[in-house]
């Protein structure tokens, strides 16, 4: 999910840089929301279950797509499955592109020995990069982004009307390593809800996110799990309504980020320095795990990876330095 919110932004610049350009994204269904509100774009849904699934899917994915009409092809997942389609159309003549993701730096970054403790290029950067091979050249030094989207009367009843701050707290990430100890997160929420100009939306979702994030809204009237109440389209439209978001290295980053909200981002065994860090967030909103004590750190690039000794690192990141980033912020 994160993958695909962040060639949003980029998107997004192309469209107003190049309004002749038609685009077509091509993507899983579930993410065509993320597309909707940028002008010129249609979006391609691959059935990855059916249709598409497996070598003989891609060729028929490859020939719905050639149906098209497309000039050229822009690879910015560079995965097997897209590789092959791209070279398919390679085969035909057409102009194709690949996002170079810079593994053998990304590898320097986070290896234990002979470290090479460095800022990488950003995921939007290389995927800049790769639409220049293709001949368009795109600035991201004014981005636009959406207008907030009126909300439902539905989210309306959950929520309330918004006269207060609202804060979105996205404490989940794909692995353990990225994720901060709940005792902490749960310290970090009873502070913020102490502030009654403050109403705080925890975001996720299964049924285990979900039994988490009723506990750490109890007790607290002005903390509000939404996590399953709404569909993936009304929570996007909450998102950009929010004055912050809090989430881990995951994609709830990455999807404000993409809407224009403010986002403090929390690292354990990743680092903003391997190139994903949210979109047009200053540096300062990243807080990570004190390598003085944890020095190996990152120890991962997208924290699938565990170390030894490493598992407490997340809290070297104390709440009150969570709370204060927050508060400076939002006022």
């Amino acid at each position: 999910m994160g993958d695909a919110a962040m060639t949003v932004p980029v998107l997004r610049a192309f469209t107003l840089q190049y309004p002749d350009v038609k685009i077509t994204v091509v993507s899983r269904p579930f993410f065509k929301p993320f597309f909707d509100t940028i002008p010129n774009i249609h979006f391609f849904g691959v059935d990855v279950n059916n249709r598409h699934k497996g070598f003989f899917g891609l060729v028929r994915l490859f020939l719905d797509l050639k149906k098209l009409d497309i000039d050229a092809v822009a690879d910015l997942h560079n995965v097997l499955r897209s590789k092959i389609v791209r070279n398919f159309f390679a085969l035909i003549g057409k102009k194709v592109a690949a996002s170079n993701k810079g593994r053998t730096d990304k590898k320097a970054l986070t290896r234990g020995e002979n470290k090479i403790f460095k800022p990488l290029k950003t995921m939007f950067d290389v995927h800049c990069d790769t639409y220049r091979k293709l001949g368009f050249d795109i600035d991201l030094s004014n981005p636009t982004f959406p207008n907030k989207a009126v909300l439902p009367q539905k989210v309306i009843s959950i929520i309330g009307n918004k006269n207060e701050k609202w804060i979105g707290i996205a404490p989940f990430a794909q692995y353990e390593s990225k994720v901060y100890p709940q005792d902490l997160m749960q310290e970090t929420i009873n502070d913020l809800s102490k502030n009654s100009v403050y109403k705080i939306l925890l975001f996720g979702g299964g049924k285990k996110e979900i039994e988490i994030l009723d506990l750490l809204s109890e007790g607290n009237k002005n903390v509000i799990n939404i996590a399953g109440k709404i569909t993936f389209q009304e929570e996007l439209n909450l998102i950009s309504n929010l004055d912050i978001m809090l989430s881990m290295d995951s994609g709830n980053a990455h999807i404000a980020a993409m809407l224009g909200v403010k986002v403090i981002t929390l690292w354990g065994a990743t680092h903003p320095f391997a190139g994903f860090s949210p979109f047009n967030q200053p540096l300062e909103n990243a807080l990570v795990s004190d390598r003085k004590k944890y020095p190996l750190l990152p120890t991962s690039v997208y924290g699938n990876k565990k170390v030894l000794g490493y598992e407490d690192a997340m809290r070297t990141i104390l709440p009150d330095t969570i709370v204060d980033k927050i508060q400076k912020e939002i006022n």
